[in-house]
């Protein structure tokens, strides 16, 4: 049973509105590592110097979209382990399946509910406290 407050999250999003949306509604479930970046490519780098537990990536974003930096976290045997989700509105079948043949843990629909939020992050990590 992980403590939310010892989980370490990236949020990844082109709107900071929806980024702000998200890290508020994880800190709400108590989680209290919560970094946020615009793009894939600012994620990379964030991975890159910060241990993170999980990323909640959007699908769509300019620079590198959330399949491709998902197929980065997966290639590099630094973050290979790192649980990731992606975010999305609307998604393609193809899209999905693809995610789903790189590796993704799970989806969260937008719009959510935090009831939702933990809900999908229990299915990654258990029950969290």
């Amino acid at each position: 049973m992980p403590a939310a407050s010892q989980i370490r999250v990236l949020v990844v999003d082109d709107q900071s509105s929806i980024r702000q949306i998200l890290a508020n509604s994880l800190l709400q479930l108590g989680f209290a590592h919560v970094a946020q970046r615009k793009d894939g490519k600012e994620a990379i780098e964030y991975l890159g110097q910060n241990p993170t537990h999980l990323v909640i990536s959007d699908f769509n974003m300019p620079v590198m979209d959330g399949l491709e930096l998902l197929r980065a976290v997966r290639g590099n045997p630094k973050t290979q382990k790192v649980a990731f989700i992606i975010l999305t509105g609307e998604a393609s079948r193809d899209l999905v399946q693809e995610a789903v043949k790189a590796g993704v843990n799970n989806f969260l629909a937008k719009p959510y509910t935090v009831a939702k939020l933990r809900e999908v992050l229990e299915k990654v990590f258990g029950p969290i406290t």
